[in-house]
């Protein structure tokens, strides 16, 4: 048995009273559960060899065993639990995306998780239906499952979220902006309401993008989508975006030069249809997924929910060093880009942290489009009527920057 010691300054310490309700409620669940409570004592610091400047201080010590007690740090160690936010929780994409969170394949380190459901528009009772399906799940790794009704417009309920963010979450927290409009904006809204937070923490998915034209190439090259990888999409995710094709290699194909399954090819050296690439690929991707929330009247949520995990996986070390990802990070000089915009961009990770790739070739041709997009998206921003709009599916928002006559395409493009 293991007894838990809350010391702290009692009089006038609001985390400690926190921290002091948390341990009477842990008390009254938990039969076994013990804690005592003692004032803030310097010399308990000292006589341990711990360094702790703030109030409260929680260690543990085994109550038979006896010895040394450990350390578990201050208020955020003892009251934050691994905490999962799903906004938009009654999409169909959150059901598929309940499930795979509260799995170990994508946490591998972690032993709770607390979910929280925000409700943005529809029935109260859709939500509670929600929560007592998630709770039916019966996952080990579900610790709460709390639901929340808030907000309306993107402005103010993305502002607000950025706020609760910058307030509530730990520093370390990893918030991934997905859906089918406005996503650059969206999460530029967040960075711009969460100052405490580092910026490297927020991110937007272009996977879905990716895995569109992942799906048109193999079809050309008669291999499974799988076989295609490191394909980058570059520029606004929900508008004008670029999909480039200079790192993406080919695995099983049957040509000339054939290996093992583990052997790739450069698209580019098997692909020559480089008109094709440059025109037909670019107006496809985004128009399947636009013509499916056309036809079901709701948005592609596997593949959405599908996208979040496969960067989530590697965000939490969980994939291959040389894997490329594209997506929508604040740009800090980035490929001579202007600072304080969020673009999509190729990445790679490491140890659970993100990083550019670099390693890539940025032409005249394609520096001017994504001027052009930064200088689109921060028209965008500035626009009064950008604050007003509901969160609703844009059938027509995907709209790819073509090599050529940009200006003459550009109205079809938008409208698929």
């Amino acid at each position: 048995m293991a007894k838990f010691v809350l010391a702290g300054k009692v009089a006038d310490c609001p985390h400690y009273a926190k921290a002091e309700l948390l341990a009477d409620k842990l008390r009254e669940c938990l039969p076994n559960f013990r804690m005592h409570k003692i004032e803030w004592l310097e010399d308990t610091c000292k006589r341990n060899g711990w360094k702790h400047e703030r109030s409260p201080l929680v260690w543990r010590e085994l109550v038979f065993q006896g010895g040394k007690g450990m350390l578990l740090g201050g208020f955020n160690d003892f009251m934050e639990h691994d905490n999962r936010c799903d906004a938009d929780a009654l999409s169909p994409t959150c059901r598929f995306l309940i499930p795979a969170l509260l799995s170990a394949e994508v946490f591998l380190h972690v032993s709770a998780i607390s979910l929280h459901l925000l409700h943005l528009e529809g029935e109260e009772d859709e939500l509670e239906e929600l929560k007592v399906e998630t709770e039916d799940l019966a996952l080990p790794l579900l610790h709460q499952n709390e639901e929340k009704k808030n907000f309306t417009t993107i402005s103010g309920r993305y502002r607000e979220y950025g706020q609760l963010i910058d307030t509530r979450a730990n520093k370390k927290v990893k918030v991934i902006v997905s859906g089918d409009s406005f996503v650059n904006l969206r999460c530029s809204l967040l960075l711009d309401n969460a100052h405490s937070v580092d910026s490297g923490r927020f991110v937007a998915m272009a996977t879905q993008l990716e895995n569109e034209a992942r799906a048109a190439i193999a079809k050309k090259l008669k291999v499974r989508p799988a076989d295609v990888a490191h394909v980058i999409v570059w520029g606004n995710i929900s508008g004008s975006f670029y999909i480039d094709m200079q790192r993406a290699q080919v695995s099983n194909y049957a040509g000339a030069i054939s290996g093992p399954a583990f052997f790739t090819q450069p698209v580019l050296k098997i692909l020559h249809d480089r008109k094709w690439l440059e025109t037909d690929l670019q107006e496809s991707v985004g128009c399947q997924r636009a013509a499916v929330a056309s036809k079901t009247c709701r948005t592609a949520a596997m593949t959405e929910a599908n996208g979040i995990l496969s960067v989530l996986k590697p965000w939490n070390g969980n994939g291959g060093p040389d894997e490329v990802v594209s997506l929508g990070v604040l740009c800090k000089g980035y490929f001579n880009l202007p600072d304080g915009i969020v673009l999509s961009v190729p990445v790679t990770f490491k140890d659970g942290e993100w990083s550019v790739l670099f390693d890539v070739t940025v032409g005249e041709v394609l520096q001017e489009r994504l001027q052009l997009i930064a200088s689109e998206l921060g028209e965008v921003s500035q626009d009064e009527s950008f604050c007003c709009l509901q969160h609703t599916v844009f059938t027509g928002t995907y709209r790819a920057v073509l090599l050529s006559q940009e200006k003459e395409r550009a109205e079809e493009n938008h409208n698929c």
